[in-house]
Protein backbone atom coordinates (compact mmCIF):
# COMPACT_ATOMS: atom_id res chain seq x y z
CA UNK A 1 0.00 0.00 0.00
CA UNK A 2 3.27 2.17 0.69
CA UNK A 3 4.25 1.76 -2.70
CA UNK A 4 1.03 2.97 -4.36
CA UNK A 5 0.95 5.94 -1.82
CA UNK A 6 4.08 7.33 -2.58
CA UNK A 7 3.63 6.94 -6.08
CA UNK A 8 0.35 8.99 -5.86
CA UNK A 9 1.76 11.25 -4.12
CA UNK A 10 4.86 11.87 -6.35
CA UNK A 11 2.74 11.97 -9.34
CA UNK A 12 0.31 14.48 -7.86
CA UNK A 13 3.33 16.14 -6.92
CA UNK A 14 5.06 16.09 -10.36
CA UNK A 15 1.78 17.24 -12.07
CA UNK A 16 1.06 20.55 -10.24
CA UNK A 17 5.24 21.34 -11.04
CA UNK A 18 4.36 20.80 -14.89
CA UNK A 19 1.45 22.78 -14.74
CA UNK A 20 3.50 25.39 -12.53
CA UNK A 21 6.81 25.19 -14.48
CA UNK A 22 5.10 25.13 -17.93
CA UNK A 23 3.14 27.98 -17.43
CA UNK A 24 5.78 29.72 -15.56
CA UNK A 25 8.09 29.52 -18.77
CA UNK A 26 5.40 29.68 -21.69
CA UNK A 27 3.87 32.95 -20.38
CA UNK A 28 7.46 34.18 -19.88
CA UNK A 29 8.93 33.16 -23.12
CA UNK A 30 5.83 32.86 -25.41
CA UNK A 31 4.44 29.75 -27.46
CA UNK A 32 5.83 29.88 -31.08
CA UNK A 33 8.84 27.25 -29.69
CA UNK A 34 7.26 25.08 -26.79
CA UNK A 35 10.10 26.39 -24.15
CA UNK A 36 7.69 25.35 -20.78
CA UNK A 37 7.42 21.72 -22.24
CA UNK A 38 11.45 21.85 -23.27
CA UNK A 39 12.60 23.81 -19.81
CA UNK A 40 9.71 20.76 -18.29
CA UNK A 41 11.20 18.13 -20.54
CA UNK A 42 15.54 19.03 -19.63
CA UNK A 43 14.85 19.50 -15.94
CA UNK A 44 13.33 16.11 -15.41
CA UNK A 45 16.51 14.67 -17.20
CA UNK A 46 18.52 16.15 -14.54
CA UNK A 47 15.84 15.66 -11.71
CA UNK A 48 15.68 11.45 -12.66
CA UNK A 49 19.40 11.55 -13.24
CA UNK A 50 20.88 12.78 -9.82
CA UNK A 51 17.84 10.64 -7.85
CA UNK A 52 18.69 7.18 -9.52
CA UNK A 53 22.53 7.84 -9.09
CA UNK A 54 21.86 9.16 -5.27
CA UNK A 55 20.44 6.12 -4.44
CA UNK A 56 22.31 3.80 -6.14
CA UNK A 57 25.26 5.89 -4.06
CA UNK A 58 22.98 5.40 -0.99
CA UNK A 59 21.99 2.00 -1.18
CA UNK A 60 20.75 1.85 2.58
CA UNK A 61 18.32 3.97 1.24
CA UNK A 62 14.73 2.94 2.18
CA UNK A 63 14.02 1.89 -1.73
CA UNK A 64 10.52 3.12 -1.46
CA UNK A 65 12.41 6.73 -2.33
CA UNK A 66 12.28 5.14 -6.26
CA UNK A 67 8.55 5.26 -5.99
CA UNK A 68 8.32 9.15 -4.75
CA UNK A 69 10.58 10.53 -6.49
CA UNK A 70 11.23 8.80 -10.38
CA UNK A 71 8.62 7.32 -10.90
CA UNK A 72 6.13 9.20 -8.95
CA UNK A 73 6.92 12.66 -9.24
CA UNK A 74 9.08 12.34 -12.47
CA UNK A 75 6.44 10.27 -14.43
CA UNK A 76 3.96 12.87 -14.21
CA UNK A 77 6.07 16.06 -14.62
CA UNK A 78 8.09 14.69 -17.85
CA UNK A 79 6.26 15.73 -21.04
CA UNK A 80 7.40 12.79 -23.34
CA UNK A 81 3.68 12.22 -24.81
CA UNK A 82 3.14 16.24 -25.39
CA UNK A 83 6.22 16.68 -26.74
CA UNK A 84 6.20 14.34 -29.46
CA UNK A 85 2.38 16.11 -30.03
CA UNK A 86 3.97 19.15 -30.07
CA UNK A 87 6.80 18.19 -33.05
CA UNK A 88 3.45 16.24 -34.88
CA UNK A 89 1.85 19.75 -34.55
CA UNK A 90 4.70 21.69 -35.38
CA UNK A 91 5.61 19.44 -38.53
CA UNK A 92 1.83 19.52 -39.51
CA UNK A 93 1.64 23.25 -39.70
CA UNK A 94 5.10 23.37 -41.75
CA UNK A 95 7.39 24.57 -39.43
CA UNK A 96 10.43 21.94 -40.31
CA UNK A 97 13.11 24.00 -38.82
CA UNK A 98 11.64 24.81 -35.31
CA UNK A 99 10.42 20.70 -35.53
CA UNK A 100 13.91 19.73 -36.26
CA UNK A 101 15.86 22.10 -33.72
CA UNK A 102 13.24 21.17 -31.09
CA UNK A 103 13.60 17.54 -31.22
CA UNK A 104 17.94 18.17 -31.53
CA UNK A 105 18.07 20.71 -28.49
CA UNK A 106 15.53 17.93 -26.65
CA UNK A 107 17.46 15.00 -27.47
CA UNK A 108 21.15 16.68 -27.21
CA UNK A 109 20.40 18.99 -24.07
CA UNK A 110 18.47 16.21 -21.72
CA UNK A 111 21.09 13.58 -22.37
CA UNK A 112 23.39 16.05 -21.39
CA UNK A 113 21.32 17.58 -18.04
CA UNK A 114 21.47 13.56 -17.17
CA UNK A 115 25.00 13.52 -17.46
CA UNK A 116 25.19 16.60 -15.16
CA UNK A 117 22.76 15.10 -12.69
CA UNK A 118 24.83 12.32 -11.95
CA UNK A 119 28.05 14.76 -11.38
CA UNK A 120 25.62 16.49 -9.28
CA UNK A 121 24.99 13.65 -6.97
CA UNK A 122 28.25 12.72 -7.28
CA UNK A 123 30.16 15.99 -5.88
CA UNK A 124 27.32 15.81 -3.07
CA UNK A 125 28.93 12.19 -2.59
CA UNK A 126 31.91 13.54 -2.36
CA UNK A 127 31.38 16.29 0.65
CA UNK A 128 29.45 14.04 2.81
Amino acid sequence: MQKYLLIATGGALGSRARDGVGSLVANRMGTRFPYGTFVINLTACLIIGFSLTWMEQHTAMNPAWRFLIPIGFVGAYSTFSTFEWEIFATLRVGAFLIAALYVSLSLLLGLLAVWLGVLLARLVFSAS
